[in-house]
């Protein structure tokens, strides 16, 4: 050990920023392990690190007592006395117990301890580094992939992109530049793991943020987004001034501002629709660009409707295998079915003439009813006049004829 050693632990605090005060603890408790176990010496032992001359002292530690029970942890008052006269029982005291050849030894251990040091503040710097942009765009390079990840130099870490936050429409190539957002960093065992993704609905949103200074400043907001990445996306904006149009400004003149955001992610279509209080209304232009008739909620299901929409617009509101109705529900968070007129019509004519047959035939019921009543008040008439009749006195044809 000499001066160098201390050059070297300056040096290192100054470029990679870790505490010099901390490597030397470090030194001197891999020093006490590394005395303990080449010279197989149990008792208790202390090692000092001179910072200023950058030499190494090994002590054993032993307590004052009266009778000596084991000499490696112990040492009598009388010994003890011999060193200094101020020494009591119960006090330490340290005798220097450093081995000749110990200073190649302690060099061996203290560049490992060094590198040790070096690698977990690199690891730590990382990672402190890359939490600060975890949901946060980043721009990296591609620099391999395999069957599960495209890895990602990002410039002192490499970031993974599993499969699944890969663009179907998308083919990766070695020094591709690419922009990733990061999902989140890991402080794992072997060093700091950063995890991107390209298909992440924070993806959207930061481009939006960086290509239309009126959603970066909060003028407008991004309220919703519905992704299906690489084919279509949806997303929901509001004004927070009522002079500044959401739409109009996120789409950008001739479309420039959203066609720059389609660039980027490789033709991805952009449908921006202005979000609303009037659930109805948002519903109607989250189907965009389908026309909408009427929005009918479900008494029963708070989060579900019936859209009715024109007979020649019904494939158009659906989309390409329900993509735009399945889109639209992911946007505004309903359960939608889409219905066209005619079916809607029929559907409701249907229910009308449910309710009409109930009316006839409650109707039928009462005039059944009557009916029953008048027949049993003519039979009880009937019943009456039969008995009248037999109750009569017989009248005799010859009554008086002899006469």
């Amino acid at each position: 050990m000499s001066k160098e050693l201390i050059g070297a632990l300056d040096q290192l605090e100054t470029e990679k920023g870790i505490k010099k005060e901390i490597v030397i603890e470090a030194i001197e408790a891999a020093l006490t392990s590394a005395y303990k176990r080449n010279y197989g010496q149990a008792q208790n032992v202390e090692v000092n690190f001179d910072q200023k001359k950058g030499d190494v002292h090994v002590y054993a530690v032993k307590k004052v007592v009266d009778q000596v029970y084991d000499s490696r942890l112990e040492v009598s008052l009388d010994d003890a006395l011999q060193v200094s006269r101020g020494y009591e029982l119960g006090d330490d005291i340290k005798f220097e117990v450093t081995p000749k050849n110990f200073g190649r030894i302690a060099a061996q251990t203290a560049k490992q301890v060094i590198m040790q040091r070096v690698r977990e503040a690199e690891r730590s710097l990382i990672f402190d580094q890359y939490s600060q942009y975890e949901n946060e765009i980043i721009t990296g390079e591609v620099e391999r992939q395999d069957n599960r990840f495209v890895y990602v130099n990002l410039g002192n870490v490499e970031a993974v992109m599993s499969r699944q936050d890969q663009m179907p429409n998308e083919t990766y190539r070695m020094h591709d530049r690419i922009k990733v957002y990061v999902t989140r960093v890991e402080n794992a065992a072997k060093g700091p793991q950063v995890f991107v993704s390209r298909t992440d609905s924070g993806l959207l949103k930061r481009l939006f943020e960086e290509e239309i200074p009126e959603i970066y400043d909060g003028t407008v907001e991004i309220m919703s987004i519905a992704r299906e990445a690489g084919d279509r996306a949806k997303v929901a904006v509001r004004s927070n001034n009522p002079d500044v149009d959401p739409v109009g400004t996120s789409v950008g003149p001739r479309g420039q501002r959203v066609q720059a955001i389609v660039s980027e992610l490789d033709g991805e279509n952009m449908d921006i629709v202005e979000w609303t209080d009037d659930e109805a209304k948002f519903i109607a232009n989250a189907l965009n660009p389908a026309e909408v008739i009427d929005v009918i909620f479900d008494e029963n299901n708070e989060r579900a409707c019936t859209v009715i929409v024109p007979d020649y617009q019904l494939s158009l509101a659906i989309g390409k295998r329900g993509q735009n109705a399945r889109l639209a529900a992911k946007l505004t968070g309903y359960k939608i079915d889409i219905k066209s007129e005619t079916e809607a019509e029929t559907l409701f004519d249907k229910s009308g003439s449910d309710d009409s047959d109930d009316s006839q035939t409650e109707q039928s019921s009462d005039q059944d009813a009557d009916e029953t009543a008048d027949q049993a008040t003519d039979e009880t008439v009937d019943s009456a006049t039969d008995s009248e009749t037999e109750d009569a006195p017989e009248t005799s044809e010859d009554d008086g004829t002899e006469d």
